[in-house]
């Protein structure tokens, strides 16, 4: 785009050949410009930050420091990086913590102070060159989108009442198949029973029971997954130390694995961070994400479980070495009774993602077919979770 020129920029070019009364008028005219675009600047909703290549903040306007709950002090001592934690992790700073000079970036941020929003940030260098020096400088544009971050939210928990009503007509479609199996088997049993009459030829009464049994225990098995995913309990939250629900899980798993061939590959941090979680259904998301990877390969294979931490969270792999996801299939993991497993209820990972969300964590999804999966759960610290809580 084409500069436009103005006079302005004539007079400050020869502005040592200008009088005095020259002079003062320019001086008069810089300063209702400079006035006029700082209150220009000040009504906007929109936060303007200019930065240095540091991240030291060198202008923010009334929005910006709004959003992020800065003061006349923090402008000249504190960087951006500092104010916005989470930012710094996600830019692709130099080593020393400078922006690089091509830097250009956009993201979707949640800030927890001073209050709980959701901010789209813009970040560009500036191009400024004075008295033949270049000077790098960075604009950044906020943008409170919470409002629509909210109402985005109701439409998914509208959609997500359409899923349980559906998931609730596919129950009762399940539990009919069981069900309609064990009275069959029963009237068998029955019949037996009475042409025994004291027959110690027990092997086809044994068969029909075992028959039963199966049918009972996935059943249940229906039943319990279906009232977790339509009536989950609020989570008990006290503190909590991942690794030891994540071994029990892998313990209790473990002749399943060794039977089925699959090796387990473990990593973990010596020490981790304490999160606020409720230990059963932590415990839960585990034992759901280890089924998942075993019944992914039924040819044996590897499971890799990681587990470490940066200043904010706690983050916890677990990957196999399956038949992997679709990607037009990935967008269905967490739908209700999706399954490509034949013993499968599709209902698993639809609770692991509700028990993350209500622990203020997030889960990530990465698939390959014919190469694996990657599920990575990255689980709030506590103190960190504090914060969310009085935010809220």
């Amino acid at each position: 785009m084409q500069k436009r020129h103005d006079p302005l920029d004539s007079l400050v070019e020869r502005v040592d050949e200008l009088d005095a009364a020259s002079r003062v008028n320019l001086i008069s005219r810089l300063a209702r410009e400079r006035q006029l675009m700082n209150t220009v600047i000040s009504t906007l909703r929109e936060g303007v930050i200019v930065l240095e290549p540091s991240g030291k903040i060198e202008y923010a306007n009334p929005s910006a420091c709004d959003m992020l709950g800065l003061n006349d002090r923090d402008l000249s001592e504190i960087t951006l990086w500092r104010a916005v934690p989470d930012l710094a992790r996600t830019l692709n700073l130099s080593r020393k913590g400078f922006l690089k000079e091509d830097a250009s970036v956009s993201r979707e941020l949640e800030l927890s102070y001073p209050e709980r929003r959701i901010v789209r940030l813009y970040l560009v260098p500036i191009e400024e060159t004075v008295q033949d020096v270049q000077i790098a400088r960075y604009a950044v544009i906020l943008s409170d989108i919470t409002k629509e971050h909210v109402k985005t939210r109701q439409e998914i928990e509208n959609e997500r009442v359409k899923s349980i009503l559906e998931l609730s007509a596919g129950v009762a479609h399940e539990l009919g198949n069981p069900l309609n199996s064990l009275n069959i088997h029963l009237q068998v049993m029955q019949r037996k029973l009475d042409r025994m009459k004291g027959s110690h030829d027990v092997e086809k009464l044994e068969k029909s029971l075992a028959i039963c049994s199966g049918e009972v225990e996935r059943l249940d098995s229906i039943i319990t997954h279906f009232l977790e995913a339509v009536r989950p309990r609020e989570p008990q939250l006290h503190d909590l130390d991942l690794i030891s629900p994540l071994e029990e899980s892998i313990e209790f798993l473990g002749p399943e694995l060794e039977g089925a061939g699959i090796r387990v590959d473990i990593e973990l941090a010596s020490s981790l961070p304490v999160v606020q979680g409720d230990r059963d259904q932590i415990k839960q998301v585990f034992f759901n994400l280890i089924k998942n990877a075993r019944q992914a390969m039924q040819e044996g294979g590897i499971i890799r479980i990681r587990a470490s931490s940066d200043d904010e969270f706690v983050y916890v792999q677990i990957g196999d070495t399956g038949e992997g996801i679709s990607q037009e299939n990935l967008s269905k993991v967490f739908q209700p009774y999706y399954t490509t497993k034949k013993e499968g209820h599709g209902l698993g990972m639809m609770i692991v993602e509700r028990i993350m969300r209500d622990h203020g964590g997030q889960i990530g999804l990465d698939s390959r077919a014919s190469v694996g999966t990657l599920v990575t759960l990255q689980f709030p610290q506590k103190h960190r979770r504090i914060r969310l809580l009085k935010d809220s």
